[in-house]
C-alpha cells in the first residue's frame, strides 16, 4: 500500500512539473533576419536584443542573442505598455496591446535602433533613446519610448505574477540594465532592438 501511494505521489509530481514546463519558443527565423538586417544596415553584428511580448510578463522575454555563439547570452523580464487610455483594455496585465499613437501608453512593435545614452529619472538613472525604424514604431522618440530600468521590475522570473506596466517603454530591472549598459557602452555601432509578439 505504501509503495502504491509513493508511485501515485511521484507520478503526480512528475505530471505537474511536465505541465508547468513550457518549451521555449524557437526564434531561429528572427535571429537569421536580425543578422541580415544588422549587416545590411551597418549595425552591430555581434549581438542584438529581442523582446517577445507574447510571453507572459512574469517570465523572461527580453533576450540578448549572441550572433557569433548562436545562443541567447542573457535574458530577463521586461515591461509592456499599459494602454490605459483604451477603455477596452481590461486584460492589459495579461496581453500587450500595440499602438504607435502619441499618449497611447501602449507598446509598439518593430525594429528599433538603440540611440544615445542619456539621463533617466528611473532606476539606475540611465536611458537609451529608441529610434523606431518601421511604421509601427515611428513615433518612439516623440512618445519618449526609451530603454531604461525601473526598481519595480524584478531581476528574476515571478510567474504567475505579472511585471508592472509601463507607458510603452521596455523597462527592465536595475541589475539587468547594468548588464545592457555595459554592452551598449562598449560598441561603436548601433544595436538592434526588435519587439515582436
Amino acid at each position: 500500500m505504501k509503495n502504491a501511494l509513493l508511485i501515485v505521489f511521484i507520478s503526480f509530481i512528475c505530471c505537474n512539473n511536465a505541465i508547468e514546463e513550457v518549451p521555449r519558443k524557437d526564434y531561429a527565423t528572427q535571429h537569421q533576419q536580425a543578422l541580415a538586417y544588422c549587416r545590411q544596415k551597418g549595425f552591430n553584428d555581434d549581438y542584438y536584443f529581442l523582446v517577445d511580448l507574447s510571453v507572459h510578463s512574469g517570465k523572461n522575454r527580453f533576450f540578448v542573442y549572441d550572433f557569433k555563439k548562436q545562443r541567447i547570452s542573457n535574458e530577463n523580464l521586461v515591461t509592456h505598455g499599459s494602454c490605459d487610455v483604451l477603455e477596452d483594455n481590461k486584460d492589459k496585465w495579461e496581453k500587450a496591446k500595440f499602438s504607435n499613437a502619441n499618449n497611447s501608453h501602449c507598446s509598439a512593435k518593430g525594429k528599433y535602433k538603440i540611440g544615445k545614452r542619456d539621463y533617466s529619472g528611473w532606476g539606475i538613472k540611465v536611458k537609451y533613446w529608441l529610434h523606431g525604424l518601421e511604421p509601427t514604431n515611428s513615433n518612439a522618440e516623440q512618445r519618449v519610448v526609451v530603454l531604461h530600468s525601473w526598481s519595480a521590475v524584478a531581476n528574476e522570473e515571478i510567474f504567475p505574477d505579472y511585471a508592472p506596466l509601463s507607458w510603452g517603454c521596455p523597462a527592465v530591472s536595475d541589475d539587468f540594465m547594468r548588464t545592457l549598459d555595459t554592452k551598449l557602452q562598449a560598441t561603436d555601432k548601433p544595436v538592434l532592438l526588435w519587439i515582436i509578439e
